[in-house]
């Protein structure tokens, strides 16, 4: 973490002297970073307030990058509201705070990209991947662990077409398991939700019969099942409900200690959630995005051995310039050391997959470009 103290150095200079200058335009340079950085290394720390707000899936992360980031630059305070991703874009596009989290990209269908440039004023929104959070099949079934499910069987589950847990269709997935004829109790998250539109875009990209709904933040009321706000009440509910079964990220699945099932990719493996697995699906990853906008198209139905496919990445939705000079500077300080290598390294330990190099690369072009 000595480099957050060095930037950080130089990023207050940064502001110092755009103030000085007393003009609207945001705009600096490597060189001229590196040349702050050399010039006041130490001398200074920076000083000032991240407010941010949005995803649940990545506030296990987020909360040890504050500690960590917090713990070389005392001067700074990040305030993360964990309210979900469709609440975090709208306080991003209503300017209440300087980045959003989302486990999905803005979305076009609803005009928010359109909404977040008019926020940003003189520059565009980008949408910065930064973490990917591996969607874990969690369930509450004493003497049943290692349960396999294919996309298809998952589908009919939380669409309300298999109700109890010795279902044909489940038994088929396992057939040397010992199924009991426990009922199902599917549970979904009730606040509009990145997870949800993730787990909903696999589902209707693979197993189109059996998930009739387009996908959504909002979980579709058709579906039926129980509701539960956040990460962290999804995996309450399932801890304390005998038959349940649920979606939420692999770092919530593993504090609480839940079960996790095998899910079948496109190839039919059944594959085991490890960050290593759910690594191989972000790799295969499109960018969809222009310029420094690293929206991603992720393939739920990959073929690549080993591959786990239900995965998401949280983006850290920001303006490319347009930001206040303080709160310009403020992120673009913590959003380097979350794409340095020891951010990412720290995902490991918590529930989450490091980004492939090859995107990191990207990421940190993007996040230079803040400004």
């Amino acid at each position: 973490m000595k480099y957050a103290g060095r930037l950080a150095a130089a990023t207050i200079v940064g502001v110092l002297s755009l103030a000085a200058c007393g003009t609207d335009d945001n705009t600096s340079t490597a060189e001229g970073t590196s040349s702050a950085a050399a010039a006041v290394q130490g001398d200074d720390t920076l000083k000032g307030t991240i407010n941010a707000a949005g995803s649940s899936a990545q506030a296990n992360a987020i909360a040890e990058w504050k500690k960590n980031f917090q713990s070389s630059n005392p001067g700074v305070s990040i305030n993360y509201n964990p309210s979900g991703s469709g609440a975090g874009v709208q306080a991003f596009i209503q300017g209440t705070v300087a980045f959003a989290g989302s486990d999905s990209a803005l979305n076009d269908e609803k005009g928010e990209p359109a909404q977040a440039d008019a926020r940003c004023k003189t520059g565009k929104a980008i949408n910065l991947p930064m973490v990917t959070g591996p969607v874990a099949v969690v369930y509450n079934l004493p003497g049943t662990d290692g349960l396999q499910l294919s996309p298809k069987t998952i589908a009919g589950i939380f669409n309300s077409k298999i109700t109890k847990w010795d279902d044909p269709a489940i038994k088929a997935d396992n057939p040397d398991a010992k199924l009991p004829s426990t009922a199902i109790q599917a549970f979904h998250r009730s606040d509009e939700s990145g997870t949800s539109d993730n787990f909903t875009k696999f589902m209707k990209a693979t197993a189109d019969a059996d998930w009739p709904y387009e996908p959504a933040k909002a979980w579709p009321a058709e579906a039926q099942g129980q509701g539960a706000k956040g990460s962290d009440g999804i995996a309450s509910s399932i801890k304390s409900t005998e038959g349940a079964i649920s979606y939420v990220e692999l770092s919530f699945a593993d504090n609480s200690q839940l079960q996790k099932a095998k899910v079948a990719n496109g190839a039919g493996e059944y594959v085991e959630l490890t960050p290593e697995s759910a690594g191989k699906t972000i790799e295969a990853a499109e960018i969809a995005g222009t310029g420094n906008d690293l929206k991603l198209k992720i393939d739920y139905a990959t073929k690549a051995a080993g591959a786990y496919p239900i995965v998401l990445v949280t983006y850290e939705i920001t303006c490319e310039k347009g930001l206040a000079a303080e709160d310009a500077q403020l992120v673009k300080s913590f959003l380097t050391y979350t794409a340095s290598d020891e951010g990412q390294q720290t995902l490991t330990s918590l529930g989450y997959a490091p980004l492939p190099a090859s995107l990191l690369t990207k990421v940190r072009t993007a996040v230079e470009a803040i400004a």
